[in-house]
């Protein structure tokens, strides 16, 4: 069984002749239909797809021309990136009910990622569920129903690539890409264990562009911090459609990138000596649980036993939540008017009443949460000429309920209310990493994010990795897995 393997250990094991990727992608589609019934993470499947880039992947390791590190690891991609002759539906009726919806050649042009996927050899196994249009922090739509997480399926994985980040700890696929506009590849991965990067805006090239503009960004979302440097490598191919788009020389002056980034990370007994960290355990404005913070405090001395000189210390900003919402929700609206009028009476309810809190935005409206946003950058700019690493807890909050936008009881309806670390970075434009850090008194998994200035992508990696190393195993693998038993009569639960 090839689950519990990670992708550079599974490619490892090609490499040396020991496992197949036919092996590799049989056991991922097994896994999808043994386990899937009860966490919703993979939308479509194509397994006579599959099969066929495994058994290229097969040749090319059988000849000694594997092309990638990664090359025939199974891999998922969210709905949201285009993948040539597969629909791409984004969770949403508004796609999938237009005509020739399911036609194969409706679908002609793949994504920047989903091209730098295919060549780095890696295997695509499926595509992930996301609520419709990415537009929050969990995972559900009227499409494609409730996602759920593999630690506890009555709980929400977290969103908006929470399909992803259910499938990788899951063990359906070791690799999955994901979008990230408000931290919908860092929520998931704290709520699911698992290791996920925002990288610099224009680092991983994007088309077509978001409507939610220069907050959206691609990220790797995979098991360890290694792995994500490794797929991250891939993934720098330039796309001349994205004209917003970074050199990829702007962000690897390393030799080897970013794996040699992670591996750089985990030697010695202080490969973070000298490393200026700042702890920052609410930005200012949030509240934790007591076990989130008690879990992302230890992480933080694990840093300082690395060798980073650690200050408790605030960035001095306030919540720019106003600000994100204008930008938010006038993208959200922008995504909306090509389909007509009507269309808002065929999305998802929560995202009707959303709407109907946040809208009729004017241009200056748009222009003032645009200065928020500059003033925010410059602020950030200034507080990382004193710090280089900037960590906080991923999300305050553990993962809660399932089908609901905020856990029940909440004292807000917006998704934003309990993500009041991710956001903001997604306006400064910055590298964040979520790295799982322990476990709740409950058994949930809690994360603790990286944050880097503009372009120091590759600093997030390597304390990543270092921290990741001296952390040790602290969150085992979830109750729901590909190699774990499944209960008797819960394959559809």
């Amino acid at each position: 069984m090839t689950a519990s393997l990670s992708a550079l250990q599974l490619a490892e094991k090609f490499q040396r002749g020991e496992l197949s990727p036919v092996d590799a992608a049989r056991d991922a589609l097994a896994a999808i239909e043994r386990v899937d019934g009860r966490l919703n993470a993979i939308c479509h499947t194509d397994p006579e797809e599959t099969l066929r880039q495994a058994r290229a992947a097969e040749r090319r390791y059988r000849d000694g021309a594997a092309i990638s590190p990664l090359d025939g690891v199974p891999t998922t991609i969210k709905d949201i990136f285009y993948t040539r002759g597969v629909p791409t539906l984004r969770g949403s009726h508004l796609l999938a009910d237009k005509p020739g919806a399911d036609d194969p050649a409706s679908w002609p042009d793949d994504a920047p990622v989903t091209a730098a996927t295919h060549e780095a050899g890696c295997v695509v196994i499926g595509k992930t569920t996301t609520p419709e249009f990415a537009w929050k922090g969990v995972t559900d739509n009227t499409l494609t129903g409730i996602t759920r997480n593999p630690y506890d399926p009555a709980l929400t994985p977290g969103g908006s690539s929470g399909g992803a980040a259910a499938a990788v700890a899951a063990g359906l696929g070791q690799l999955a890409l994901g979008t990230d506009g408000g931290g919908s590849v860092r929520i998931p991965a704290a709520f699911c264990g698992i290791v996920a990067l925002k990288p610099t805006y224009g680092v991983i090239p994007m088309f077509p562009s978001s409507p939610f503009g220069t907050l959206a960004h691609a990220g790797p979302m995979t098991r360890t911090v290694a792995d994500t440097a490794a797929f991250m490598d891939a993934l720098l191919r330039p796309d001349p459609r994205d004209w917003s788009a970074v050199p990829a020389r702007a962000t690897t002056p390393t030799a080897g990138g970013y794996l040699a980034a992670a591996t750089d990370g985990t030697r010695g007994d202080r490969p973070l000596e000298g490393l200026r960290v700042a702890y920052s355990a609410t930005l200012g404005f949030g509240r934790n649980d007591d076990d989130v913070e008690r879990e992302v405090a230890r992480a933080v001395g694990v840093l300082s036993d690395l060798g980073a000189r650690v200050d408790t210390v605030d960035p001095g900003i306030t919540d720019p939540v106003d600000a994100f919402h204008v930008l938010w929700f006038a993208g959200l609206a922008a995504v909306l008017a090509p389909h007509g009028p009507g269309a808002i009476e065929h999305v998802d309810p929560s995202m009707r009443e959303a709407l109907g809190r946040y809208h009729d935005f004017s241009a200056a409206d748009y222009l003032d949460a645009v200065a928020i946003r500059m003033a925010l950058g410059a602020r950030m700019a200034d507080f990382h000429q004193n710090y280089d690493l900037l960590v906080t807890p991923t999300t305050p909050i553990p993962a809660f309920a399932a089908g609901s936008d905020v856990p029940p009881g909440w004292h807000s309806p917006d998704w934003t209310s309990w993500t009041p670390y991710t956001y903001p970075f997604n306006m400064t434009q910055q590298p964040a990493l979520s790295v799982p850090c322990g476990l709740t008194d409950s058994g949930l998994p809690v994360g603790v994010q990286l944050i880097g200035a503009r372009f120091e992508d590759l600093l997030v990696i390597r304390a990543g990795a270092a921290l990741e190393a001296a952390l040790g195993l602290v969150v085992p693998a979830p109750p729901v897995h590909a190699g774990a038993p499944v209960e008797p009569g819960s394959a559809t639960a």
